[in-house]
């Protein structure tokens, strides 16, 4: 069987609805190492977030974070290594018209880089529950353009906020909507996203596109999923995932999907 690059979403995807990965699911992407795939996450998650799953899953090539915008391997100088950002004076007028849009937090973030303009603990270690003075995300703070930002907004005002963020910066940005129960609004570099990621991890490896497996659940998916040679849409993820993906697997995260998938397709 010719070598495979496997492309994980996390959330929904590879952890279970607890955020863990489960015995089989490590157990089915060992084989799948030692059968000379190539195994990598490719997550919205920041990488402060994510690396923790990289070194469980005992990974050694490069992870993508922030929805393609960062390509680095964890605790290595590597040469290939990117990162995407846009201008910080698109943050700086967001900041200044937070109140008038209907924000209630921000957050700008890249790989080395974490601010925030208040203090928040709604979304569970996405924004800083406590904020030290170098955190605060002002001018004095933020020095370097970011690769991302994180917004919480009023319900009632996401459609408008949407709306002025693409009327003012979309020329430079895309904003992503999060799917789920929180009100938070994405903003990446403009034409980044998963399949960006995916498409350097491929050139990286030396991986014809057909021989590319996805796996993801949400909106964010979409792009990487329609990239892959094969794009495989959880059993738990959005109608919308469902219908653009070539197959979805006939368990959810909750019940190894993944794993009995992949079992399956490359006959582990």
């Amino acid at each position: 069987m010719e070598r495979k690059l496997i492309a994980l979403d996390l959330d929904g995807t590879t952890l279970n609805a607890k955020t863990q990965i489960s015995a089989k699911t490590k157990s089915v992407l060992t084989k799948a190492k030692e059968a000379g795939h190539i195994v990598s996450i490719v997550t919205g998650r920041p990488n402060r977030m994510a690396t923790s799953f990289y070194h469980e899953l005992k990974l050694t090539g490069p992870m993508i974070n922030f929805n393609g915008a960062l390509g680095y391997i964890p605790g290595k100088n590597w040469e290939h290594e990117y990162q995407a950002t846009f201008p910080k004076k698109i943050t700086f007028d967001i900041l200044a018209n937070k109140e008038k849009w209907g924000i209630k937090v921000i957050a700008a973030e890249g790989k080395n880089l974490l601010l925030s303009d208040v203090a928040d603990n709604t979304v569970d270690g996405f924004f800083l529950a406590n904020l030290t003075q170098e955190h605060v995300l002002n001018k004095q703070n933020l020095t370097t353009d970011p690769t991302a930002m994180t917004m919480l907004v009023d319900n009632q005002n996401k459609a408008s906020i949407v709306q002025k963020l693409n009327e003012h910066f979309g020329h430079k940005i895309t904003v992503g909507v999060w799917g789920g129960p929180n009100p938070v609004l994405e903003l990446a570099p403009k034409n980044i996203n998963k399949a960006y990621g995916v498409d350097f991890l491929a050139k990286t490896y030396h991986i014809d596109r057909r021989n590319i497996i996805a796996f993801g659940d949400e909106h964010n998916d979409e792009e990487m999923l329609k990239f892959a040679g094969l794009g495989v849409a959880m059993q738990n993820g959005t109608e919308h995932i469902k219908q653009i993906a070539d197959d979805v697997t006939a368990l959810d995260n909750d019940h190894d999907g993944l794993a009995n998938y992949l079992e399956k397709k490359l006959h582990l």
